[in-house]
């Protein structure tokens, strides 16, 4: 069902009313940065047996499945081993087999924590409303709490424009990706494309990776996908840049939140708050990619995307 990492303990564009949100979003967001109270260590009498239990207890947390997993387990480990030190708890990931899975997990109780899409996040929270959202990635691009989705087409496929793409085999991630789905899906609408009329064929990979992975094999014509997740493999030289190009990028999203399930005490979440806003530059956030920090967030910053799930099933 999902790979395990153990650590040892060493210590589409959206229309204007939307862009304008969007904006407001970010900036009150990011305001927020490096901004938090010290947590309350002190217990109440009623919540003591519990903290007790709990802080001796292994900290758990669901990772969708950003990258390949081996890669993705390979990467997490400096980030494993922080937490560890900064917690002085044993911290385990399970990277999940998909977006699905890594909901269950939380909304379950089986994990204390978990790494979600934006979308991913929401439906949690639509399965149970005591799920809290505690902190959102930076991007290393652009220093801000927030990402874009991009459509990617392959240049020898003749797409140049979004029309372009009619008749072309494509490929989304997941319903449950914001990038890989909500938000293109939503601008298709605005612009007058059916994929399921208009395109000869469509997938869904699964994860970002696997949908890069299909467009490389030349399975898929065009992809969505998130720019930093594409920028980040080009970088790595796993995908050539001339070879595709960029045909279409959203306005800016609420980042990527870590979701604390409704197991989690207040302690705990401040200091989970704490640890991931106060980790030293480089370290590698649970996409696998490099991080420049992370910021605070609640639910509210994620109805921008609750709006674009609600034209698509009113559609």
């Amino acid at each position: 069902m999902y790979q395990q990492l153990n650590c040892k303990v060493v210590r589409n564009i959206p229309d204007k009313k939307t862009t304008f949100l969007i904006s407001a979003l970010a900036i009150a967001t990011f305001s927020t940065a490096c901004t938090l109270a010290q947590p309350n260590t002190t217990p109440s009498p009623a919540n003591s047996t519990n903290q007790t239990e709990e802080g001796q207890a292994t900290i758990t947390m669901a990772v969708i499945p950003w990258q390949v997993s081996a890669e993705q387990e390979k990467k997490l480990q400096p980030l494993a081993d922080y937490l560890t030190k900064a917690l002085k708890r044993r911290f385990e990931f399970k990277i999940t087999k998909d977006y699905e899975t890594a909901i269950d997990l939380l909304v379950k109780r089986k994990v204390d924590i978990a790494y979600l899409a934006p979308t991913s996040y929401i439906e949690a929270h639509r399965r149970d409303p005591k799920v809290e959202p505690l902190v959102a990635q930076i991007n290393k691009e652009t220093k801000r709490p927030w990402y874009t989705a991009v459509i990617i087409a392959s240049k020898t496929s003749g797409i140049k424009t979004l029309k372009d793409l009619k008749g072309k085999r494509f490929a989304f991630v997941t319903k449950l990706s914001t990038s890989g789905y909500i938000v293109p899906t939503v601008h298709f609408q605005e612009i007058g494309i059916n994929p399921e009329r208009d395109f000869s064929s469509v997938i869904f990979a699964g994860s970002h990776d696997k949908a890069k992975e299909a467009l490389v094999k030349g399975e898929v014509d065009a992809i969505a996908d998130d720019r930093r997740s594409y920028t980040d493999q080009v970088n790595e030289e796993k995908i050539n840049p001339k070879k595709y190009t960029i045909i279409w990028e959203s306005s800016p999203l609420p980042s990527v939140p870590l979701v604390a399930s409704s197991k989690v005490s207040v302690k705990l979440k401040d200091e989970l708050k704490k640890a991931l806003i106060d980790a030293p530059p480089g370290l590698v956030d649970p996409t696998g990619g490099i991080g420049v920090g992370y910021t605070l967030v609640q639910d509210g910053d994620y109805d921008i995307v609750r709006e674009m799930q609600k034209r698509i099933a009113n559609k």
